[in-house]
């Protein structure tokens, strides 16, 4: 939790204590399925809330924008991100329904109301979104094939609306096909966490 603070000092008394309580929420669900590894379970708010936030130091999302999180798992990174973000809505799309309900399960004990689930695969969403957010769940090439149809028209934000996606390693295979198209921004320029030293965000505008 104080990784949390040290980087977004800002933070009202409302969302520290949403941020406070997801421990508890997500080691209880834990319990019962298998919603991130027992190991990164100790390193929650580093490898988890915080990796999902670094998408706030890259854009920060204006009010009344519509964002699609695919392929969300147990909700990262869209619930930490509801919760930086309360203006902003958010629906989290997975195709494992027990996933989907821990996430759902955690998000209303957060108290959150800008955020909808979905049990549905990426192919079959037809709504219209300013960002469409990923966390490591497929190649670009996929995502972007996938996910274009999802992108609106009208622009809300000071980028243009496109895909925000969570990746680490070598992407220079994968992002070849995009040209200038793909903007790579490593983690370390934001954070000086071992553990974001490998870690990108990728932007892909339209």
């Amino acid at each position: 939790m104080e990784l949390i603070i040290k980087y977004f000092p800002d933070l009202n008394s409302v969302q520290l204590s949403q941020f406070q309580n997801l421990y508890e929420l997500y080691a209880g669900w834990n319990q019962k399925i298998n919603l991130i590894s027992r190991k990164d379970l100790d390193r929650l708010y580093e490898r988890h809330v915080l990796h999902s936030l670094s998408i706030a130091r890259f854009i920060r999302f204006n009010a009344g924008s519509r964002l699609l999180d695919v392929g969300c798992g147990g909700g990262f990174p869209g619930i930490p991100l509801a919760i930086l973000f309360p203006e902003v809505e958010f629906v989290l799309l997975d195709s494992i329904a027990k996933k989907i309900h821990a996430a759902e399960d955690i998000a209303l004990q957060s108290g959150l109301s800008n955020v909808q689930f979905r049990i549905e695969r990426a192919e079959n969403e037809k709504g219209l979104y300013d960002f469409v957010l990923s966390r490591a769940v497929m190649p670009m090439p996929e995502l972007y094939k996938i996910c274009r149809k999802n992108l609106s028209k009208i622009q809300r934000n000071a980028l243009p609306n496109g895909i925000l996606a969570l990746k680490g390693g070598d992407l220079s295979a994968e992002l070849s096909g995009f040209g200038k198209k793909a903007l790579v921004t490593d983690l370390s320029q934001y954070f000086e966490e071992e553990f974001f030293a490998t870690k990108k965000v990728v932007y892909l505008s339209f």
